[in-house]
């Protein structure tokens, strides 16, 4: 017995299942999409850190030289700071409290900068804590 197979009149050939491309297709593209989001996610970290601890020690050191009154505690030597000293002192203050944002490892450069901040916007200059700041947030710079 011999069998003889004859395709129906309605019966045609079918084509393969495109359901394992689709699958493979949708994984990659999830797998792909994680990959790239973690990387992005990661990235963003502590972008700029790094750059906004150095321009606020730029900004700093372009302050110039913060007199140092501590001998005479009543004396002010400095009346009136020009307008540019008073930018940039806020400027490196602003830029040492983002970068502490962004990443913790710069808090305590955020911190001292915020205390010489203090000290020049008060025109105090005898001010030992904020003489100490200054020492310490220029130790802090050199180390970036």
């Amino acid at each position: 017995m011999q069998q003889t197979l004859v395709p129906e009149g309605d019966v045609g050939t079918t084509e393969p299942s495109r359901r394992p491309q689709v699958l493979t297709a949708v994984a990659g593209f999830v797998i792909g999409g994680g990959v790239i989001g973690m990387l992005w996610a990661l990235s963003g970290v502590n972008a700029g850190a790094l750059e906004d601890a150095q321009d606020a020690c730029n900004a700093l050191a372009r302050v110039g030289t913060i007199p140092d009154t501590t001998d005479s505690p009543g004396d002010r030597t400095v009346a009136v700071l020009a307008p540019e000293i008073l930018h940039r002192m806020t400027a490196a203050r602003e830029l040492s409290a983002a970068a502490a944002a962004a990443n913790e490892t710069y808090r305590p450069l955020a911190e001292h900068i915020d205390g010489v901040s203090r000290m020049v916007f008060s025109l105090h200059f005898n001010e030992i804590a904020g003489q100490r700041h200054l020492t310490q947030a220029e130790q802090l710079c050199t180390q970036l």
